[in-house]
């Protein structure tokens, strides 16, 4: 049962409130670390944060009330320029709005959350009273204390309380408290011996404990402009329902003169247009600007470039850009995995920066813009770079292509290998990276929303990866073609372009069929074989497609043009290579394919590389 039973509402106002002012304190926390001086941040971090105790003591959370009170105390001294802003206090607390995160999703689901772990709680007493201690060089986390052992975050801050004896103490807030003034005194005649040490970097886990997500919201926020438009379009179209109902009784009665056609025809050409506007104004109610996911990275670089020992920067740009709810929903983990790797492999260390002239700071840019119907997001380092002969020659070893196959790759080519599973350029894993599971995620998960991704790489200037994704999924450009008499849509996003099939232009390469288009050689697929039904008649057109990193001309027997759908999921059954289901213009039902699944398990014939190639004039394709 809930511990908040009768207040689900309440509290899920306040989870939805207090989640985006958290984040935008974290966001604001690490531009302050940048301008330590800027009183107008601090106290719009002040505020954010104020408000989320308030609303924490109004449900009565009072672990949460007990680790905001003790954060706003460092806070009130940070802007009465009674401490000094440092990367050590500021470490501890983004601990401290990192454990609050971790409440909201205790609180998500229906439960009180535990009290606050007493080393943080004894980190922020340290902190309050000066004791925060820079150590003289970085120190590993001690081994003896893993956080996975506990479920609680491995604050690892205070390491230990120690007597004019050198005796260690508990590491607890009484004994904090003991050895306040006196043993600082001590520690100034033994420096060796810090009584309270702040942990150099972030704790292991702690970009993953600042981007712990709740479960994903249920509600939206809307402009209530939007949504007046929308009930303006629809009171529209219910006049002109009724203009349609008393035309309709008209020529009913036998009414066709001229004028009640033509009446008929304005009624319907308004009706259409008033559609179309109601469509795109509900679609925008969906739409909402990225910036409220984008506004979650700042604080995940920070604390990774922190533990890892870089200085890195990351500047977002286009944070208004709107998408629809559900896709940003859905782009949080690839966009994780791409800022984390930007952090780690992208960029070098400041020693390593300075030694190739570079600025010792890297500068790792995510951005966002509307082109056409697209959304494009770019992120970009000023990094080392990939090198593609680097990335064949790892493939090779780690057995995932053979060296025919990887020998025959251009360098674009090389580049996208680092979206197979099982990649990694890292020999030693870490609890960063080196599984090789990070980027094929991101594109199994890209490919989910219908969207493609590209690599741009320079040795030693850096990294481009773009993303580009549709508006929304509720509705779906299409290619209409026709296969065995049956209409197929295919997503637009996938097709490059349509070209005549000519027989004679049909070749063989290691037995398999292929067309060469501008000098590239692509494999030819014909969509009656992908669907295993039998061909009724020659494929008259090939639709030049791009599914993730492969190229390869779809043929089919005729194409009827380009459609916006709404796709419809088939009750009770998922036929291999069929997302859904529409209707044309003329009733009849149109299957929309899902290409990469129709597609698995097909064999491509290689490209590049000393091939035979021959004449398939005769070839049954």
């Amino acid at each position: 049962m809930s511990d908040f039973a009768g207040m689900e509402d309440l509290m899920q106002d306040f989870l939805l409130e207090s989640t985006e002012l958290l984040s935008d304190v974290d966001n604001k926390l690490c531009e302050l670390e940048k301008r330590p001086n800027d009183k107008a941040l601090l106290n719009d971090i002040f505020r954010g944060f104020h408000t989320i105790k308030g609303g924490a003591g109004f449900l009565n959370v009072s672990a949460m009330v007990t680790i905001c009170h003790r954060t706003e105390n460092l806070f009130d001294k940070l802007r009465n320029g009674e401490l000094p802003l440092s990367s050590e206090l500021m470490d501890v607390i983004l601990d401290a709005t990192g454990v609050v995160r971790g409440m909201f999703t205790t609180l998500s689901q229906g439960l009180s959350p535990a009290a606050p772990d007493a080393g943080l709680l004894a980190a922020l007493d340290s902190a309050l009273a000066g004791n925060l201690v820079p150590p003289a060089a970085p120190v590993a986390a001690p081994a003896a204390a893993p956080a996975a052992a506990s479920n609680t975050p491995d604050w690892n801050v205070l390491h230990a309380a120690v007597t004019k004896t050198g005796a260690p103490a508990a590491a607890t807030p009484a004994a904090v408290a003991v050895v306040a003034a006196p043993v600082v005194e001590a520690v100034v005649e033994t420096p060796a011996v810090p009584v309270v040490a702040a942990k150099p970097v972030p704790a292991k886990m702690a970009p993953q404990q600042g981007m712990a997500s709740a479960p994903p919201e249920n509600t939206i926020r809307i402009d209530t402009v939007r949504l007046d438009q929308v009930l303006n379009l629809s009171g529209e179209i219910g006049l002109t329902k009724n203009r349609l109902t008393t035309l309709r009784t008209e020529i009913l009665q036998g009414n066709m003169e001229t004028h009640t056609l033509r009446s008929l025809d304005e009624a319907i050409s308004q009706l259409d247009l008033l559609v179309s506007d109601l469509q795109n104004a509900v679609m925008k109610t969906r739409m909402q600007p990225i910036g409220r996911l984008f506004q979650k990275y700042p604080r995940l670089a920070r604390d990774l470039a922190r533990q890892l020992g870089k200085e890195v920067e990351l500047v977002i740009t286009g944070e208004e850009t709107e998408l629809d709810k559900t896709m940003i929903e859905d782009l949080n983990d690839p966009l994780v995995h791409l800022v984390r790797n930007a952090v780690d492999h992208g960029v070098e260390s400041s020693e390593e920066r300075i030694s190739v002239g570079k600025k010792p700071q890297s500068l790792v840019q995510l951005s966002a813009e509307q082109v056409g119907d697209h959304i494009v997001i770019e992120i970009t380092d000023d990094g080392k770079g990939m090198n593609p002969e680097a990335l064949r020659r790892k493939a090779i070893e780690k057995g995932l292509i053979d060296a025919e196959t990887a020998n025959g790759l251009d360098e674009k080519q090389c580049l996208q290998l680092i979206f197979l599973p099982g990649f990694s350029t890292k020999d030693q894993i870490s609890n960063v990276s080196g599984r090789g599971v990070g980027m094929d995620v991101v594109r199994t998960n890209i490919q989910k929303l219908n969207g493609r991704i590209d690599i741009n790489s320079e040795q030693g200037v850096g990294t481009k990866i773009s993303i580009s994704l549709p508006l929304t999924l509720a509705i779906l450009p299409v290619l209409v073609v026709r296969a065995c008499n049956q209409p197929f849509a295919v997503p637009l996003a996938m097709v490059r372009e349509i070209i005549p099939i000519d027989v004679a232009a049909i070749q063989e390469v290691s037995g398999r069929p292929t067309i060469v288009v501008r000098d590239e050689i692509l494999p030819l697929k014909t969509l009656a074989n992908l669907l295993n039904w039998a061909p009724t008649q020659k494929p008259q057109f090939g639709v030049l497609m791009q599914s993730a990193e492969k190229s390869f001309i779809l043929a089919v027997d005729s194409f009827v043009g380009r459609d916006d759908v709404v796709i419809k999921p088939l009750q009770n059954i998922r036929p291999k290579g069929v997302a859904g289901a529409t209707l044309s213009g003329d009733g009849s039902v149109v299957l929309v394919l899902d290409m990469e699944d129709l597609l698995m398990g097909q064999a491509d014939a290689p490209s590049g590389g000393a091939m035979m190639l021959r004449n398939a004039d005769n070839y049954s394709y």
